[in-house]
């Protein structure tokens, strides 16, 4: 009896790793953005609220800065060629234990990390955990795992720093990469500020070669500096220590002609996604610009590819309920970037 038992646990053991390592390949051989966004209609999808995750910061708190739609809610991501894993926050700290994640970057940085731990603190409450800020960088720590999931406030990726003409954006510079050092994950994103202007915009000259300008086009320069960041990677990032990500370009949705709605001048009432598979309006410019900077590394960075499956979701953003302003920018908490968390979760665990 005691050699049947065993080998009945042996033959159990080898389905795991067979379906274990089955699934690894379906998972390679699927293009995770590629799909269709489906309605559960019976109820949320989501794995938190607003009221259950103390910290989503005001702007993203859509519900609580009184949405009272929840539409926006219960759409679930579905690839169109394998299923995507359900997010397990405890299962990634146990992978992670005594790892780091930094998402680096602006506020659509923070808009993923805060989604990122409030889907963690979901899936352990009980956990124990401290929050932290020192200089540009805040760190949750959950201090029964020891993982660290970091946010680094670096918007444009290269340097800004005040020097006595001005406020000097310095494309080919990047002394904040000192910061990146010895992280075990690195998701990196920048774009959200390129076209800033006038009183929102926060420098005064573009360095490039040692040369001030005091302007040029921002889809350039967005592109040297992505260069340099590329450059960077290159020169520190030994891949078999750390993986690299980039966040794609997060899309706006301030023109309704662009989803063929004409009469929409932005997100305001939006309730539903974009009907059908592709986005009418395209994709931005600076997507095909990342993407070809990414080709030319010599690391590799994987492209987290939110763009399309983002630019369906005209509904997703806080509009009028991302007070102080309205926002079709940003996305509400819960909502989309939860969705980009659950592909990293796919793609890391």
């Amino acid at each position: 009896m005691r050699i049947k038992a065993v080998l009945i646990l042996a033959s159990a053991i080898s389905l795991v790793f067979r379906q274990s390592k089955a699934n690894a390949e379906e998972m390679k051989s699927c293009d995770l953005f590629e799909g269709e966004w489906l309605s559960e209609s019976s109820a949320p999808c989501t794995l938190y609220n607003y009221t259950s995750c103390p910290f989503i910061q005001k702007e993203f708190n859509c519900r609580k800065n009184g949405r009272s739609d929840d539409l926006y809610l219960r759409y679930n991501w579905r690839p169109n060629s394998c299923n995507l894993s359900r997010f397990d926050g405890e299962n990634l700290l146990k992978k992670y234990k005594g790892k780091s994640i930094m998402f680096v970057g602006d506020s659509l940085s923070r808009n993923q990390w805060e989604s990122l731990i409030c889907m963690i603190i979901a899936a352990v409450p009980e956990t124990s955990y401290t929050h932290t800020s020192s200089g540009e960088v805040t760190t949750f720590a959950f201090t029964d795992f020891e993982v660290k999931v970091m946010l680094d406030r670096s918007v444009y990726l290269v340097d800004l720093v005040g020097e006595a003409q001005g406020r000097i954006l310095k494309l080919d510079s990047i002394q904040g990469g000192k910061r990146w050092l010895g992280i075990d994950t690195l998701v990196f994103n920048t774009w959200h500020w390129w076209n800033r202007r006038g009183a929102s915009q926060p420098w005064d000259f573009i360095e490039l070669g040692g040369q001030l300008y005091k302007d040029m086009d921002r889809v350039l320069a967005f592109e040297k500096a992505l260069h340099t960041w590329a450059g960077w990677v290159d020169d520190n990032i030994d891949p078999t220590a750390a993986k690299v990500f980039f966040q794609g370009i997060s899309p706006s949705h301030y023109n309704g002609t662009e989803w063929n709605e004409p009469g929409a001048k932005s997100c305001i009432g939006q309730k539903e996604p974009v009907a059908g598979h592709t986005y009418p309006g395209g994709a931005p410019p600076a997507l095909g610009v990342l993407k070809k900077v990414l080709g030319a590394m010599r690391k590799p960075v994987t492209l987290l590819d939110v763009t399309g499956l983002s630019l369906m979701r005209k509904d997703g953003h806080p509009s009028i309920y991302g007070l102080p302003a309205m926002d079709c920018s940003h996305w509400c908490l819960p909502g989309v970037p939860d969705t980009w968390n659950q592909i990293l979760y796919n793609l890391i665990v």
